[in-house]
């Protein structure tokens, strides 16, 4: 099991799969800081407080902070990004895997693809 806090752009119907699979996820909403114009930075602050991995569609900008906090030596509980998918199980399913078969995810970054068909 996982702690994890989902992006204000993660789908919710993969939240509830998560939870599913036994993954405590909080979403942003959940938080309260949904539509406050909250920071790529501030939610991944939020996380760290929180002892939560992230997770998010927001590639780019997730990869940018883990790259920053990786140079100037700072620590967090993990980053998972992933690609906009439409099958929300087989997002589930890929996050949960590749959740399950990490060694660690602390300090990490884990990106999550779609299925390829």
């Amino acid at each position: 099991m996982v702690r994890m806090y989902a992006n204000e752009n993660f789908p919710q119907g993969v939240v509830q799969l998560l939870r599913g699979y036994g993954h405590d996820v909080l979403t942003v909403l959940e938080a309260g800081n949904a539509n406050v114009g909250i920071s790529d930075a501030d939610v991944l602050a939020f996380a760290i407080a929180n002892q939560r991995v992230v997770i998010t569609l927001n590639r780019r900008d997730f990869i940018q902070l883990h790259m920053h906090f990786q140079n100037s030596h700072q620590e967090h509980f993990g980053i998972i990004v992933c690609t906009q998918d439409s099958d929300i199980v087989g997002q589930a399913e890929n996050i949960h895997l590749a959740i399950s078969t990490a060694e660690d995810i602390f300090n990490r970054l884990l990106r999550v693809n779609r299925r390829q068909v």
